[in-house]
């Protein structure tokens, strides 16, 4: 069972969930993958758009092969190009 808290999951919950290690989460946050929101505690907390964000990392990785460098990559690409799409509707 996960652990849900009021405003998202813990790390440990996560890391459980998609069979990773936290250190692993870690390294996506320190290298700029994912950005979880933190408690005034300075708890990481995931959020349903972390643990999309994840799941596509998770798929570049185990799926495709694809390292770290080119997961920044596509993911940079993902952001710019849903930033374009906002900019076009408006």
């Amino acid at each position: 069972m996960v652990k849900k808290r009021a405003v998202g999951y813990t790390i440990s919950a996560v890391a459980n969930k998609y069979q990773i290690h936290p250190q692993t989460l870690r390294t996506y946050e320190r290298e700029g993958l994912l950005k979880p929101a933190r408690t005034q505690g300075n708890t990481r907390v995931y959020r349903g758009k972390d643990l999309q964000r994840l799941e596509l990392i998770l798929t570049l990785t185990r799926e495709l092969g694809v390292n770290l460098a080119g997961v920044e990559v596509v993911l940079n690409m993902r952001d710019k190009m849903a930033e374009m799409e906002i900019r076009r509707e408006n």
